[in-house]
């Protein structure tokens, strides 16, 4: 206690707040990171100079590095060892016998080495008796440690020095150890333990490490022993192998056959897989030169597998390389396919670059023939109602021209209607300023308006004064043109009803009762149908007079008709009777059925008569509605072939149309004489053939008569009749 006092330490530790430890200096307020030499312990001093510095790995494995040689080992270098060593203290030997220590004490008690039993207070009774002086005290000289890593690690050296194995107790480490000082270096027995636990931990993993570094090492040395044996391969088996390579020095190093097996089966399998690496370098390189000789063989994109596979078995290459024969039939499809897909590509690209390039070759020429348009229409040459063949002779000069023929998308006639379209646009406003000022002015276009006229109304009002002289000219030739369909067609129209009217009085004196003779006059039949609104929707007596001339005429040729037919069938009954009208029967003509040309006349002559009906209703001449009985009269005609459907007049319940003795004999006549009720009866030619004129005629008057002799007659509306059977309605 009579030394000098202690220097005092400026040095402290801290902590930050992320945890770190730091040191502070209190006289120069100074901090830093490493630790002061006032505050090392002798064994960090002593390591302080040393290149090599202890790390730990996050396993808590502890390994070594050189700051200068950047070297790093799991084993704990000589050099680090001595300086450690060298800055351990020494323990004291002690006298014999062994001392006792104390738990947690610092000194301890010598006991004498005697035979004889007894306490401590009976030694000091017998030296104080015999007064033997006995040697002072020997302390037990325990380290001090500057932090609980020191310590921790000192204890855990102690613990490799007494050989403690990781699979001891705690107890049996105790026993091991509790005599060396550095038993103490952890002052709580919690700590002491829970080192030794981690100490075990270490081990264990060092053992596993070592036994991975043997097992590596004898896989590489076993490895390259069997490479010298070329005759091992991938195919081999290990009770082939095994006679050959017993007596080498690695086998021998081998734990356990297992192990050596093990070892095997790893080289058989790297065997394997650099043949099969080697394989498949061989087929690629065979794939590739078989790409290369498909190329040779000028294949088209839509050449067949059948046709590219004999080519390819003729070739001379494909039957000379024997990489080829390291291929499948699946490899050499799939190199067809794979070649195949690139021609198609190659075709495509092509094909759809030839299709951009044409599409932008016909985009220039329109543009192009757009553009010569323009300058046409800038020269006056195309403008509102300029047709295509005034201009084509221009065009055709031009080879702008020339390339849009023959060319996909828009014509030269389309691209002209486009130019002509925006004229005419132009030209719709224009007319509509020249409309409203014929408007204003009460001006109306006439067939007999010229254009000196239009155009002094036109040029008077200031809103069409600077109107071009060739836009005038235009619309007043659209506006005269339309005036003029306009009359005419109302001429047409007022013809047509006209004409209908006419036959609609022709079919109402043909139906009087008593009917109309031929002998009859105008004057006579007049006043039977001027009350009628037939009669009243003509306006002049001619009209009139020429619809009863019409049914004049018309029976005047009946009756013609009828005395030729008599006189024809007389004449055949005579020859009949003489016998000169026949023939051999070797000689007569063929029976086969002839065509009926009845037939198809009167199927034209309903068609026309239907189609002037439904011109009638569009031209708003509909009649008015039929009762349910004309129409299924009208049907039942249909049926029968009725060629005049006027339906014939009215008549109360009872009343009786009495036929005449003419009526009757026409009836029996036309039974007798028309073709379609005899057509077994051929014309062998004896008979005397009539007009043509004269037959269709007799035609007609047979289907009207028959059907009118058999049934009383509807009275027909006004606006619809059958019309002239001689066709003497005039089609639109």
């Amino acid at each position: 206690m009579n030394g000098l006092p202690p220097t005092p330490v400026t040095w402290q530790e801290a902590r930050a707040p992320d945890g770190r430890v730091y040191y502070y200096n209190t006289v120069t307020r100074e901090t830093s990171w490493q630790k002061p030499k006032e505050l090392m312990t002798p064994v960090e001093r002593a390591l302080a100079g040393q290149p090599w510095k202890e790390y730990q790995t996050p396993e808590g494995r502890k390994y070594y590095s050189n700051s200068e040689t950047k070297q790093t080992v799991w084993e704990m270098p000589q050099q680090y060892k001595l300086a450690l060593e060298a800055a351990l203290p020494v323990a004291l030997p002690s006298l014999p016998p062994a001392p006792a220590f104390v738990a947690g004490g610092s000194t301890a008690l010598t006991t004498l080495s005697t035979a004889e039993s007894g306490t401590p207070w009976d030694h000091r009774d017998s030296a104080r008796k015999t007064d033997i002086a006995l040697p002072p005290l020997a302390r037990e000289v325990v380290p001090d440690y500057g932090s609980f890593e020191e310590a921790e690690s000192a204890f855990m050296k102690l613990l490799r020095r007494a050989n403690v194995q990781p699979d001891w107790t705690w107890e049996q480490t105790v026993k091991a150890t509790i005599k060396d000082p550095q038993y103490r270096a952890l002052k709580d027995p919690k700590d002491r333990k829970a080192a030794f636990e981690k100490f075990t931990v270490e081990v264990r993993q060092q053992e596993k490490e070592k036994a991975r570094e043997r097992r590596a090492k004898l896989r590489a040395d076993f490895g390259n022993m069997l490479r010298t044996h070329p005759e091992i391969r991938h195919y081999s088996r290990w009770k082939t192998v095994r006679p050959f390579i017993e007596h080498e020095t690695v086998f021998r190093a081998a734990e356990s056959e297992e192990e050596r097996k093990e070892l095997f089966a790893e080289y058989v399998i790297e065997l394997k897989e650099q043949h099969a690496e080697q394989e498949a370098a061989k087929r690629k390189e065979a794939s590739s030169n078989l790409a290369g000789l498909l190329s040779q063989l000028n294949l088209e994109p839509y050449t067949r597998w059948s046709e590219a596979q004999s080519l390819l078995h003729a070739h001379d290459r494909f039957q000379a390389e024997e990489s080829f024969k390291l291929l499948s039939k699946s490899d050499i499809l799939t190199a067809f396919e794979n070649h195949i897909k690139s021609l198609e590509r190659s075709f495509n690209d092509a094909r759809q670059q030839h299709k951009a390039s044409k599409a932008r070759r016909e985009r220039q020429n329109r543009d192009r023939f757009v553009e010569l348009l323009h300058e046409l229409r800038a020269a006056g040459k195309i403008k509102a109602g300029t047709k295509w063949k005034d201009v084509l002779p221009e065009l055709e000069k031009d080879q702008r021209y020339d390339a849009m023929l023959g060319q996909s998308g828009s014509t030269p006639l389309d691209l002209f209607w486009d130019v002509l379209e925006e004229e005419e646009r132009g030209l719709r406003a224009v007319r509509n300023e020249v409309y409203d000022v014929l408007e204003d002015q009460r001006f109306e276009v006439t067939v007999k308006t010229t254009f000196a006229e239009f155009h002094s109304i036109v040029l008077a009002d200031r809103r069409t004064a600077n109107i071009e002289h060739d836009a005038l000219q235009l619309i007043f030739s659209r506006l005269h043109d339309k005036v003029v369909k306009r009359n005419e067609d109302e001429k047409h129209a007022a013809d047509r009803h006209q004409r209908r009217a006419i036959d609609a009085l022709r079919s109402r004196i043909k139906h009087l009762e008593p009917a109309v003779r031929v002998s009859d006059t105008w004057e006579d039949v007049r006043p039977r149908v001027q009350k009628t609104e037939e009669y009243l929707a003509l306006e002049t007596d001619e009209l009139r007079k020429s619809a009863f001339e019409k049914v004049v005429k018309r029976l005047k040729e009946k009756d013609e008709d009828a005395e030729r037919e008599k006189e024809r069938r007389r004449s055949r009954r005579d020859e009949g009777r003489n016998g000169s009208g026949r023939e051999p029967r070797h000689g007569r003509l063929s029976r086969s059925p002839e065509p009926d040309a009845y037939e198809a006349d009167r199927r034209k002559a309903m068609a026309a008569r239907e189609r002037q009906y439904n011109k009638s209703r569009a031209f708003g001449l509909s009649p008015p509605p039929e009762s349910d009985r004309y129409r299924g009269e009208r049907r039942r005609d249909d049926r029968h072939g009725r060629l005049d459907r006027s339906p014939p007049p009215r008549y109360e319940r009872g009343d009786r149309r009495p036929l005449r003795d003419e009526d009757e004999r026409e009836r029996l006549y036309r039974a007798r004489g028309d073709p379609r009720g005899n057509r077994d009866e051929l014309n062998y030619g004896e008979e005397t053939r009539s007009t043509a004129g004269s037959d269709r005629r007799r035609r007609r008057d047979s289907d009207a008569d028959s059907i009118e002799s058999g049934r009383p007659e509807l009275a027909e509306p006004a606006g619809v009749h059958s019309g002239s059977e001689e066709g003497e309605i005039e089609e639109d």
